[in-house]
């Protein structure tokens, strides 16, 4: 895990994918691990490998908030202690699975997988919006780093080429201005502001032949890679407050299942056409080029290959640097502990 900054809240499921007493296994940040559903309302999250002689524990069953290993029947409950033997004598007190802290918060399984005593539940960046009406929310797995991933999300100029039968803005975007800004929370905001431009193809219908609008799109991003997109169009000269349609918010958040795939939690509109546009959003058109970019890159460090950098990247790269900052300042303190 040296690539990865430990001290964040990552990702690891929708609410949806665990059902209410059961379990799901995946596969974060380069091991398996196993999330439980408990009677409480609350979840455990262990590593998906018994102690004993390493049997994924997913294999087994979950049975009064104890999970049982298929195959010597050890049981551990959500601490990873082992409450349960079948062979003589109390459990053996020395035999635990490993475990970390997992959170539900804004529908999504929320786990921490560094120094257990810095998990504040704080500092989940806020995506209370996801909990509306009329969604559907997906997962998928894109074939590529999640940095890669997090720079074709943090730079959206890459619409007006891959995107030109989905949502595409015509050309607009280099019409528009960008900027860059850091909130109070920590989180960056890649922002595009598109002023009196041909609506989109997907919007004309809605508007008058030849009628302007304004739209913008706003990226926000916490790290590791959390971030949320928002899609505004109103016409233009009433200073957005006639809106084409209503402002738009969705999640697209990203955690690495290994060095070279990750995970892709997003939401659409609960209809089978919004689901097959999503997909062919993110399947047909965006992975193929974070793929061929991995394929590239091979197992190169991304600075290593000296990238060349446009202006446009400022977001991207403002991201990427920050992620060097905390897995550095997390280096120095192991470091200094380790002394």
């Amino acid at each position: 895990m040296a690539d990865y900054v430990r001290n964040l809240w990552y990702m690891a499921a929708w609410d949806h994918e665990i059902p209410d007493g059961g379990m799901l296994s995946r596969t974060l940040l380069g091991e398996k691990w196993l999330i439980a559903s408990l009677s409480d309302g609350t979840y455990a999250m262990l590593a998906d490998s018994c102690p004993h002689r390493f049997v994924p524990l997913s294999k087994g069953k979950l049975e009064a908030d104890v999970i049982h290993c298929p195959y010597h029947g050890l049981g551990f409950d959500r601490t990873g202690t082992c409450v349960h033997s079948p062979f003589p004598g109390p459990p053996p007190a020395h035999v635990r699975a490993r475990t970390m802290p997992v959170i539900l918060r804004h529908r999504a399984l929320w786990f921490w997988p560094g120094d257990p005593n810095k998990a504040d539940a704080r500092l989940i960046p806020d995506f209370g919006f996801v909990d509306r009406d009329g969604m559907q929310r997906s997962h998928l797995v894109i074939q590529g780093h999640y940095e890669l991933v997090t720079d074709n999300l943090m730079d959206l100029t890459h619409i007006e080429f891959l995107h030109v039968e989905s949502f595409g803005v015509n050309g607009s975007i280099f019409a528009g201005r960008q900027s860059v800004v850091t909130d109070e929370s920590g989180a960056i905001w890649n922002n595009w502001d598109m002023e009196a431009v041909p609506a989109p193809a997907w919007a004309a219908p809605m508007v008058a032949d030849g009628a302007r609008v304004d739209q913008w799109l706003y990226m926000r991003w916490h790290a590791p890679a959390a971030m949320a997109l928002t899609v505004g169009l109103s016409r233009t000269g009433t200073e957005r407050r006639d809106m084409v349609v209503p402002e738009m918010v969705n999640p697209h958040i990203i955690t690495p299942e290994t060095s070279t795939s990750s995970h892709y939690f997003y939401d659409h509109e609960a209809t089978r056409e919004a689901e097959v546009l999503a997909r062919k959003v993110f399947i047909e058109e965006d992975e193929p080029m974070i793929e061929a970019a991995q394929q590239s890159l091979g197992t190169r460090d991304f600075w290593d290959a000296r990238p060349a950098i446009l202006e446009t990247d400022a977001g991207a790269i403002r991201a990427r640097r920050r992620i060097m900052q905390l897995r550095r300042a997390e280096a120095a303190d192991e470091a200094q502990v380790g002394n």
